[in-house]
């Protein structure tokens, strides 16, 4: 009979081994507990887990695990440098998963074999130093639909298999060492995509997925080209060959008179209300400028990466040999501000000038001020910083004018004006309304953005004043809420910018109705406080309804949440009574018509908006930290469905 107990023995020995000791009824009840031990012991190497064998049978509670019926369904586990290697057959074993995130860790070595994880929706690896190829196992995920490999060591080309995931819609691999050619992506749900600060070579695939992305998807690629970033594909040759005939002709010349004498402008006589076919914007990035802008960007930031990791190393000075690898370190610092200095210089060629007409970082010149003033416009409304047009130029490319207050923007030079509006027209991101162009005469300021199709949240939520609409499907509260926590997130975060003027008449819906902010970063250009209405006072944080406060990040997060609250109960904010929690999350679900059967959510829902409108802004949330709320709300979902595929259950 010892023959027969002798590999359960041995299973026991190995458990032991990680410091579990239980019957075989319960081990096989913890199997997931089992795969969470053993990738701590191979990952955490500093102890930052607080996964111990005593509390095995509690994995659930554990941090950044969430299960369902015993079993992990998301693991969370970011920021807490581990220093260890992803191991095989750890995390693989937990065959429920579907969100895992270990980004903004210190693993290194390389990606296992995740083929196991057939439940898998979400992924985040991103931030690590991971090493070798492109993951294989990864194209078998067939439910992936957020895949985050950036910012590693990655090596190889990028599989053109990664098509065959039709789910995918959200992929970033900017900043790995990335070779080959971009695959023909043409999903046609996704949204984000980056390979930036790569290797990658060829022609970009003229898909109408890719077609949707800009330059800064593509940066520091020097040798790729194609239609889609505006490079022709030619035989190797010097990047900077001198050419004459390959010379952009110069913008045409303005009027002195049209770019000065702009008081009372109109953008040619009023059309009637006509529907246009909306023309794609022709979005050309013609100057290698923005190109070599961006590399110099990647290469600044590497190297100061290289120099942190090095810092912690001494080196002997009785060493007389030195590698280049150590000598490229000891040199950096001389290099560094050399390189500074060239990409302040490369920054500062990136407006291009049209008459008096400024264009934005990397945009091309497609029109002229002359143009703009001779485009039929229609109003579209009046606000609190100016009034905006929609134009139609006479290529039929339809854009979005706002003229701003003069009154307001006493005391803004030129160069306060040029200087803000440059580092605006920098902002990125699919849920914010793009700036393309600015212009400035004496006293008149104008702003030219996208146009979008689809009206205001406003209109949305209240409709006309003839039919009042119903408060919308909680679903689409969350779906709304996450994208304009998104673009918020983005602007708090990677900008250090304040919106100050958040609102439903400021968030606009794209062709696609995705909801994107709109009007932001202008409030530090006006010398009071933007004020214009009863609801428009609603969405001020009482820190800032006197004069002499200026806007901040959490009164951006108080704004966010009156609009939150706008959205459930369909009401406007001058409408909303003073009461106490218990009391506000009673009337929010009265406001509604819902049957119930979606009630804790909701419920989570409101809170998030109750935190955001807090009286003290030290206890509100951060935007992101209300958005990995709303996502988590969404996830929650989303797993009870068993289904993560926002586009299904959020559109």
């Amino acid at each position: 009979m010892l023959h027969l107990l002798l590999p359960k023995a041995c299973f026991v020995l190995s458990l032991c081994s990680l410091g579990i000791v239980a019957s075989s009824v319960n081990l096989l009840q913890a199997s997931d507990a089992t795969a969470l031990l053993v990738f701590k012991s191979k990952a955490d190497l500093k102890y930052n887990l607080p996964y111990s064998p005593n509390t095995s049978f509690h994995f659930c509670q554990w941090l950044g695990v969430k299960c369902f019926q015993r079993k992990v369904v998301r693991l969370v586990v970011q920021g807490l440098d581990l220093g260890g290697v992803f191991a095989p057959d750890t995390l693989s074993r937990l065959d429920q998963l579907r969100v895992l995130s270990l980004q903004n860790n210190s693993l290194n070595g390389p990606i296992p074999d995740l083929s196991k994880l057939v439940n898998l929706k979400t992924l985040f690896l991103a931030h690590n130093s991971f090493t070798g190829y492109f993951p294989p196992s990864i194209i078998s995920l067939h439910r992936l639909g957020t895949l985050d490999l950036s910012y590693n060591n990655l090596t190889g080309p990028i599989p053109s298999k990664l098509i065959s995931l039709e789910r995918l819609y959200y992929l970033r691999l900017e900043w790995n060492r990335f070779n080959g050619s971009v695959p023909p992506l043409n999903q046609s749900f996704l949204q984000a995509f980056n390979v930036s600060c790569n290797n990658l070579t060829g022609a970009v695939p003229v898909t109408p997925t890719l077609a949707r992305f800009g330059l800064s998807s593509f940066l520091s690629n020097p040798s790729l080209c194609g239609e889609i970033i505006q490079k022709e594909c030619r035989p190797s040759s010097p990047f900077f060959r001198p050419s004459l005939s390959a010379a952009a002709p110069p913008p045409p010349e303005i009027a002195l008179g049209q770019s000065e004498n702009l008081d009372g402008v109109e953008f040619g006589k009023q059309s009637p209300k006509t529907k246009h076919k909306r023309t794609a914007l022709i979005v050309g990035f013609s100057s290698a400028v923005f190109v070599l802008t961006g590399s110099l960007l990647c290469f600044v930031i590497a190297v100061r990466k290289k120099r942190n990791q090095k810092k912690s190393k001494s080196v002997s000075e009785s060493e007389n040999v030195i590698n280049p690898e150590m000598a490229a370190v000891m040199q950096i610092d001389q290099q560094e501000n050399e390189l500074e200095e060239k990409v302040k210089r490369v920054q500062g060629m990136q407006v291009g000038k049209s008459g008096s007409l400024l264009f934005c970082a990397g945009e091309a010149q497609v029109y002229t001020l002359d143009q703009l003033l001779r485009a039929s416009a229609e109003l579209l409304g009046r606000g609190t910083t100016g009034t905006t047009y929609k134009a139609v130029l006479d290529n039929r490319l339809i854009v979005s004018v706002k003229r701003l207050d003069a009154s307001k923007l006493a005391g803004t030079t030129k160069a306060m004006f040029d200087g803000h509006m440059e580092s605006v027209g920098g902002l990125r991101h699919p849920n914010l309304v793009p700036l393309r162009a600015y212009f400035q005469a004496r006293e008149e300021r104008l702003l030219i953005y996208d146009y979008q199709p689809n009206g205001s949240l406003f209109s949305l939520i209240h409709g006309s004043k003839s039919t009042r609409a119903k408060p919308l499907h909680w679903t689409s509260c969350l779906k709304i809420g996450e994208d304009v926590a998104q673009g918020l997130s983005y602007i708090h975060q990677a900008w250090r910018f304040v919106h100050g003027n958040l609102k439903s008449s400021n968030v606009l819906l794209g062709p696609d109705f995705a909801a994107c902010v709109a009007d932001y970063c202008l409030t530090v250009l006006f010398n009071s406080t933007i004020d214009d209405g009863t609801d428009n006072r609603a969405y001020k944080a009482p820190e800032t309804r006197n004069s002499n406060h200026q806007t901040t990040s959490k009164s951006d997060v108080y704004a966010y949440g009156i609009l939150l609250l706008e959205l459930l109960t369909g009401k406007l904010p001058s409408e909303f009574p003073v009461l106490v929690p218990n009391d506000m999350m009673n009337w929010v679900k009265s406001s509604r018509e819902d049957d119930g059967a979606e009630d804790n959510r909701l419920e989570m829902l409101i809170e998030v908006a109750m935190a955001c409108s807090l009286t003290s802004p030290e206890q509100r949330p951060t935007m992101w930290q209300v958005l990995k709320m709303l996502q988590e709300i969404k996830e929650a979902v989303l797993m009870e469905d068993g289904e993560l595929d926002p586009h299904r259950a959020f559109s």
